[in-house]
């Protein structure tokens, strides 16, 4: 049995942070995650995807922020079980939870801090027939791990959200042509980043097809090029392709958490602002796995998410003991 003050489900950047603040007020964390490495869908799906909106950072790769972050937790001394999913949670006593993973490994604490990062996530694919056909190496892909691997080839990337725009931008030095296929006027994205694809279309260095969905996929054993249509126009355009890059998002799933007695909305857990509690005391939802009215799944918003969630379960495992706030500038950050 592992025992530890709290315990975190989900060992991405939110998780990780969630190290330190907890840390700060002396308590100890383990952390659990299905993936084999701590950094979630960071380190996972996007390693070297360039971040443009963490304070501080005008840009900081998605594996150098989990990086720092692990750094930055190290003199609270964590512990993990990675590779394991949570099954199951049982209340023992008045203010104990006992986790149990798919392994049989159980974790005792005080507190639950559910951080996502489980990795039951899939790619949100476009209907497009034929396409799996290419998926597994032979030019169909729904994220990029090394974008060294499109070095002087010929991509297409399919959406309109942050994602599909930062790698456009990332790629157009890269790869020999982009074309960005988009079924509106109008992306969901950060306006700056917006403007970047804008300015790289309007110069040249990326190909800009909007008002457009994709068609069909064509090749032999691999990818050789794809057809989209214009909605507008009803027309058919015929594109080289070396690979297909569809952004569509990521499809998550709570998995056995779904089934612990929490308060469900839409495949997120549900919170109280003030410190990002859920229904069951004692556990909290923290990053893109919880949601409340105005909701931005944003990584700096998780960040303050977590400082809320330690000092109230500070209270939480320490009742009636009074705490001062004071700023790590004044104090340090002193390790166990």
């Amino acid at each position: 049995m592992i025992t530890t003050d709290i315990t975190v489900i989900g060992a991405g950047p939110v998780g990780l942070f969630s190290i330190f603040e907890a840390g700060l007020l002396k308590l100890r964390c383990h952390l659990i995650d299905y993936l084999p490495q701590v950094g979630g869908q960071l380190s996972e799906i996007y390693p070297k995807k360039p971040i443009y909106d963490i304070p501080g950072f005008p840009t900081v790769l998605a594996q150098e922020l989990v990086d720092n972050l692990v750094k930055q937790a190290e003199p609270f001394k964590p512990t993990f079980t990675l590779g394991e999913r949570v099954e199951t949670l049982n209340k023992v006593g008045e203010r104990d939870f006992i986790i149990t993973t798919n392994m049989g490994t159980k974790i005792s604490s005080q507190v639950v801090v559910i951080a996502g990062g489980l990795g039951c996530f899939e790619p949100r694919k476009p209907e497009v027939d034929g396409l799996e056909r290419f998926e597994n190496g032979k030019g169909v892909s729904y994220m990029i791990l090394d974008p060294e691997k499109y070095r002087d080839k010929k991509i297409v990337l399919a959406g309109g959200g942050d994602s599909a725009l930062d790698w456009a931008i990332h790629l157009a030095d890269i790869a020999e042509e982009i074309t960005l296929v988009h079924r509106s006027e109008s992306f969901r994205g950060a306006l700056d980043s917006v403007n970047k694809v804008l300015n790289l279309a309007q110069s040249g260095k990326i190909n800009l097809l909007l008002n457009s969905n994709l068609k069909s996929v064509h090749g032999d054993e691999f990818l050789k090029k794809l057809r989209v249509s214009n909605i507008k126009e009803n027309t058919e355009t015929e594109i080289e392709a070396d690979h297909l890059i569809p952004l569509f998002g990521l499809s998550p799933k709570l998995g056995p958490i779904a089934d612990w007695g929490l308060n469900i909305d839409k495949n997120a857990i549900q919170v109280n602002t003030e410190d990002y509690s859920t229904n069951i005391q004692g556990v909290y939802a923290i990053g893109d796995i919880n949601t409340y009215p105005n909701k931005l799944k944003l990584i700096l918003c998780g960040f303050h998410e977590a400082a809320l969630m330690a000092h109230s379960a500070y209270k939480y495992i320490n009742p009636g003991v009074k705490y001062t706030m004071k700023y790590t500038t004044v104090n340090g950050v002193n390790s166990f």
